[in-house]
Order: C-alpha cells, then structure tokens, then sequence
C-alpha cells in the first residue's frame, strides 16, 4: 500500500513514520511519499524518516517530491497536514485578536477563522487534484486544522474524507493511566465538534466483559490530576461530572486566558524554536530513533490516531471504533445534516458511521449550536471571501460577539493574512 502525506516537510511526520514503524503487522505499507514545496526540510525530514524505518527493521520505502500529482498517484490513503503561513501566520492568530480583548488562538475565535480562510481554499485545490490522479476510492485524512471547518468543505465538495484530532486519544491514554487500566479496554463518551467536544463517559471493559462507567471514579479520585492536565480549576470540574477538553477553557476562562497570552510568549514562537532543534536533529545520520524534543512538538499520540484510522479505512478488516470528525447526519438532532460532528464512529472501508448519542445536556448543545452556527459562515466566508462574510463569521463567534470587535477584527484578519488570501488583494 502507498501512502501519501502531503505536508511531509513538517517536524511532525517522524512521529507519523515512528507509529508505522510500530504498526507493521496491521498496516500493510510498503511506500510513502512524503509532499512539501519546502525542498530542505522535504530532504531532511524524509532522510530521518528512512533511516526511523531502517532502524526498526520496515521494509517500507519513503520516498520524496515536490509534485502533488507524482507524490499522491496510485495512493490508497492521502494525509493532510498544511500549515498556510507557517509559524509566521500562527503568530498573528495568536496575538491580532489581543486588539480589541479577544483570545488568541490558531483554530479558536479569530485566529481560527484567519486560518480557516487561509487553509480551505488550498486543501480543497489539493483535494480535486488528488481525486483526479489518485480516482474516487483514495481516502482523504485531514489533520489539518480548523479540522472540523476544512473536513466539512471536504465532504460537502464529495471527497472521500474523514475528519482526525487527536484529542480524544491523548485523553484515552491520560484516564487509562490514572485508572491503571490498558487503555485498549477504555472507551470514551466523547461528543461535540473538533476543539469543542466533552467526555460525559469513560467506559472500561474488565477482564469478564462487564463495561463500566469510570467518570465518576476519575473525578473523585484523580479530579486534581486531571483539572492540572486541562488547565481548569478542580472545583467547576467537579460540578461538571464531565471532563471538557482543553479548548474549553477559551471559552470557560476567557478574559484570564488573554491577560496569560498577553504577558506570555506566543506557542508560535515556541514551536519554532523546537522545529528548529528538530530540524539540527534530524540531520544527525547517527539519530536513528525519535527524539525526545519531539514530543514538545505537540501532537500526542498523533501518529497512533492517524495509523489506526488509516488502517481501518484500508485494511479490509471489521468495522473499528474511532473518534473522528464525520458528517452529522442526523446524530446530533438540534444541528444541520451537513454539519461536521466529532463523535465515537465505526469505521471500515466503506467510511466512518457515527454511533448513536445519547440527548446533550442543554449547555453543552447550546455552545455546540452556537459555534456550527460560525462555522457555517467562516466556511461560506472562505469560499467566497468578502469582508462582510468575515465580519458576519466574527459577530457570530460566542467569543467575539459584538459589532465594534467584529468590525475591527475583520479588517486586522485580513490586513494581517492579504498576501495569503487572493481576494484580498483585489
């Protein structure tokens, strides 16, 4: 099988190459192609990856190129994994929306409308042409944030797509290791749309098959671990019964969260700084495993997540359970069809089907409500651009809200993102 990762440049593919490293009895990949225009962290990227795969003994060959059509032609599975700007556009989401008080943040508020514009134009090009050289049975994996924005473009445009953060399995991995339970036998109730979603479940299989509700043993037990690892006071998680995801706390601690980020320096300068030890790294030929900066790349367990999806859309098998961002469909009854939910599925070569859900409590339906609402717009504002569809997405934002912030935020994203948005430039 050939697998395709457009965006291959990226300091985060290794993690990718290391989890089919780890995979090779059940994902059967003898090639992947690796897509970036950036020509030097293509070679060095892809050389570490070879010598990873070397090293664990995987026959799989790891090729390189700057053409799309060459890289992704006769391949079973194409991940995507952009960054439109790099970390000199993630810098600007991060700190323009601070103008008028507002969180900033690269897939939430502002900034995740500035990257939602920048991104779905370019993915949805990337997408066509990949259904034009690579036929209407390649399957389309979108890492790339705003997930649930970009995977709803993808679908609504017929592509072959499925939606993957890896949230939910970083939160699978961190309960499984504070219940002291292999994490193969836990389960999360995870419901609500990428960047947005809550775990109102976690469900644990023991050794005689009895499933069993573990929420409430987590929060009264491990309550302080978990509100420390999501950044939220222990007191309100207690009152919730459920454990949010760390998006939640820019809407939860909105006003504390932009008074840290204004005294703090942007994750975009962080980043660089790793990527740029990454890269030094990656060009040791003596390094042959991954190294441990990788992992304040961000990303957990990025490669586990996207290695079972695509072996579950792939590999012919019975029908897995992953969280992953699908078409609504119905599931959430209080939202459009169309809209992109990230919810437990079955998934297997035919797609992935969301699994029933259980009636959302009102506060968490209304915010979920609320933001597919903006969502609806960013993606109407990104595939017709406009500056008033920018400000309508921005006033429809349960974080922005308001007409002098939506007006004034409309022209700072755009002032700020013109070179990368052909419309603007007109």
């Amino acid at each position: 099988m050939k697998l395709t990762v457009v965006g291959g440049g990226s300091t985060y593919t290794p993690e990718l190459i290391d989890g089919i490293a780890g995979r090779r009895s059940t994902l059967d990949v003898d090639e992947i192609v690796l897509v970036d225009p950036d020509a030097h962290r293509l070679e060095v990227v892809g050389e570490f990856s070879a010598r990873l795969l070397a090293h664990a003994g995987h026959p799989a060959v790891v090729r390189t190129t700057g053409d799309l059509e060459r890289g992704v032609d006769g391949a079973a599975a194409v991940l995507l994994q952009l960054r439109v700007g790099g970390q000199t556009a993630r810098r600007s989401d991060e700190t323009f929306p601070h103008r008028c008080g507002c969180v900033g943040q690269e897939t939430t508020g502002a900034g995740g409308l500035a990257k939602a514009l920048r991104t779905v134009p370019l993915v949805l090009d990337i997408a066509d042409r990949v259904r034009a050289v690579a036929g209407e049975d390649t399957w389309i994996v979108d890492f790339t944030n705003p997930v649930g924005i970009v995977t709803r473009a993808l679908l609504n445009r017929g592509h072959r797509a499925v939606g993957l953060c890896n949230v939910a399995i970083h939160l699978q991995r961190t309960f499984a290791g504070l219940l002291g339970v292999d994490h193969e036998h836990l389960r999360l109730d995870h419901v609500g749309l990428n960047h947005l979603s809550w775990e109102r479940g976690v469900r644990v299989t023991g050794a005689d098959g009895t499933v069993t509700d573990r929420l409430p043993e987590l929060i009264e037990h491990h309550a302080d671990a978990v509100a420390e690892h999501l950044d939220m006071p222990v007191d309100w998680l207690r009152r919730f019964g459920m454990v949010p995801s760390y998006y939640l706390k820019y809407y939860y601690s909105h006003d504390e969260v932009v008074e840290q980020q204004r005294t703090s320096m942007p994750r975009a300068d962080v980043v660089t700084e790793v990527e740029n030890e990454l890269l030094k790294v990656y060009q040791d030929e003596d390094v042959v495993t991954k190294p441990e900066q990788l992992s304040q790349r961000g990303g957990a367990f990025y490669s586990e997540a996207a290695v079972q999806l695509v072996h579950a859309l792939t590999g012919g098998g019975p029908a897995e359970e992953h969280v992953v961002n699908v078409r609504n469909d119905g599931t959430l009854p209080f939202l459009p069809d169309d809209a992109v939910i990230e919810v437990p599925s079955t998934v297997d070569g035919t797609g992935a089907e969301p699994l029933p859900v259980e009636p959302v409590e009102p506060m968490l339906a209304g915010l979920i409500a609320h933001v597919t609402a903006y969502e609806n717009l960013a993606l109407e504002a990104a595939l017709h651009g406009g500056r008033e569809r920018v400000a309508n997405a921005l006033l429809a934002h349960p974080l922005i809200g308001q007409y002098r912030q939506a007006d004034l935020l409309a022209d700072a994203l755009i002032h700020e993102n013109r070179d990368l948005l052909p419309w603007a430039k007109a």
